[in-house]
């Protein structure tokens, strides 16, 4: 698994102005010294679009067994089917040759512990009122359900056959999947 301890902490006590941002690409620097071009185009080698959940937890690759150039992936907080993940599936589908989508949530979303009631606290704070939705949910088989139906429901979208949702077990890395009904 892949972790913040990949990036080269400083000694501790040490004094630096260094940001995060800093850090990551130094990272960038070394990865790019040894990077070889593998010859890939943009098209998924599996023909797959896979949305998900921003949280750092999900190492989606290793967990679905992935590879370089094998999928797409669409990450937002919540892994929710938003009008801006249909425009990416669109591209992905109609442009690039993804037949199948795969769908995953994840147990201990943040999303379940906030509420809509964010926006307002937003408006209040800075003064204009968000024009996107929290899509915060309760119950997350049912927030993965509503995530199948937008897909299978898009005009935009050809494929729809085989789109399939799952919710991820953070403490044991395990897909449990969804029945759409």
């Amino acid at each position: 698994m892949t972790t913040s301890a990949s990036v080269p902490a400083r000694p501790e006590g040490a004094i630096t102005d260094d940001t995060v941002t800093d850090r990551l690409v130094e990272a960038n620097e070394r990865y790019a010294a040894a990077f070889s071009d593998p010859g890939m185009d943009a098209r998924p080698v599996l023909h797959v679009a896979v949305v998900a959940c921003m949280d750092a937890r999900l190492d989606l690759h290793a967990a679905l067994g992935l590879e370089l150039g094998d999928c797409h992936t669409i990450r937002n907080a919540g892994g929710v089917v938003t009008d801006d993940v249909i425009r990416s599936l669109t591209i992905s589908q109609r442009k690039l040759g993804t037949r199948s989508i795969v769908l995953i949530h994840h147990t201990g979303c943040g999303l379940e512990a906030i509420t809509e009631e964010f926006r307002t606290e937003l408006e209040m704070e800075v003064g204009q009122r968000p024009a996107w939705a929290v899509e915060a949910f309760r119950d997350v088989d049912q927030d993965v359900r509503q995530s199948m139906q937008r897909v299978r429901t898009s005009p935009f979208l050809v494929h729809t056959d085989d789109v399939r949702g799952f919710v991820f077990d953070v403490r044991t890395g395990l897909l449990r999947e969804i029945d759409p009904a």
